[in-house]
């Protein structure tokens, strides 16, 4: 059965969103036609937005299909085991053309007991940044839930809140309860969680095309928000054709590959292996077939194919599950 599987590309999910632009046709090759697309859903598996193959024999088949069809073969023994047949990350690339909203996402017990949801831990890297562009991450110092309620409802929040510059390369690594947002002139590479779970927090008292302002979730927020300064910015090693860990956490594994030439891969079977091409381009050979990636793309590699070789030169995101 696993002599089937190969290398599985994915249609890109995208979403129109207040603060989107078009840099994600622009920078990352995405087939947009709205000049509001602010995510493109890369690998999904969340319900209404499962991700549907794009290429080979399974072109039009959902992740979850095939997942169910393959599951140690697609997910890889230890990941079938902890996780059921259930796809466990969610993989965006995000267009700030606008601020994003102030948020949080409620940890793995909250998310369960309200939404039956896992949570939603999560890391971004920065693919393209404007001239002084910022993040929002955390608290500037330690707060409290009385301190942050006050300046809420003065619309001094910004104020409390850890604003920090973002350029190319930056990686950002954001536990549960971690208050954040992603500045206007941002393109991120987001690797998360499966869940859709966020608690707006305040949205810059914006309003739609209709004239109206989006769901607030203040009351729910309360409870998820971890109060205390957080130190959220990753440094990593980029050792040439070489895996670089970038973020080790119970959740993912991911690697900073600067691909030069070639570089030998080998996989366990315990794990699927997902790549996101962020610049330049490259070949990946496989049982005598080779699969060409340019920037913008994301590939699957199912948990059963055991080697394989990447050619070429580009900045790759390598993510696995320990």
């Amino acid at each position: 059965m696993s002599s089937k599987l190969y290398p599985l590309q994915f249609d890109a999910i995208l979403k129109e969103r207040i603060w989107g632009g078009e840099k994600l046709k622009t920078i990352l090759n995405k087939p947009i036609t709205s000049s509001i697309i602010g995510e493109s859903w890369e690998l999904s598996t969340v319900e209404g937005d499962v991700s549907v193959v794009a290429n080979g024999d399974y072109k039009g088949k959902s992740l979850t299909e095939l997942i169910n069809e393959y599951p140690n073969e697609i997910l890889g023994t230890a990941v079938h085991e902890r996780f059921g047949k259930q796809f466990p990350l969610l993989f965006k690339y995000l267009d700030a053309r606008e601020d994003l909203s102030i948020q949080v996402h409620p940890n793995d017990e909250l998310a369960k007991k309200r939404h039956n949801s896992f949570g939603k831990t999560e890391m971004w890297y920065v693919t393209q940044a404007d001239k002084d562009a910022r993040i929002i991450v955390g608290f500037k110092e330690d707060s409290s839930r009385e301190e942050y309620v006050e300046h809420l409802n003065d619309k001094t929040l910004i104020d409390i809140l850890d604003t920090v510059k973002a350029k190319p390369g930056d990686v950002f690594f954001l536990e549960t309860g971690t208050v954040h947002a992603i500045g206007a002139g941002l393109v991120i590479a987001e690797i998360q969680q499966t869940s859709d779970i966020t608690y707006r927090l305040y949205d810059f008292d914006r309003k739609d095309a209709q004239g109206n302002t989006r769901e607030l979730h203040v009351d729910l927020a309360l409870d998820a928000i971890n109060y205390k300064k957080v130190d959220t910015y990753k440094e990593y090693t980029k050792e040439v054709n070489q895996s670089n860990t970038v973020v080790d956490c119970p959740y993912f594994t991911t690697n900073f590959i600067p691909l030069e030439n070639i570089k030998e891969a080998a996989n366990s079977g315990s794990s699927f292996v997902v790549y996101m091409c962020i610049d330049g381009s490259f070949d990946l050979e496989y049982d005598g077939v080779s699969y060409h990636y340019i920037k913008g793309d994301t590939v699957l590699i199912p948990a059963a194919i055991k080697s394989y070789n990447l050619k070429g030169k580009a900045s790759i995101l390598e993510i696995y599950i320990s």
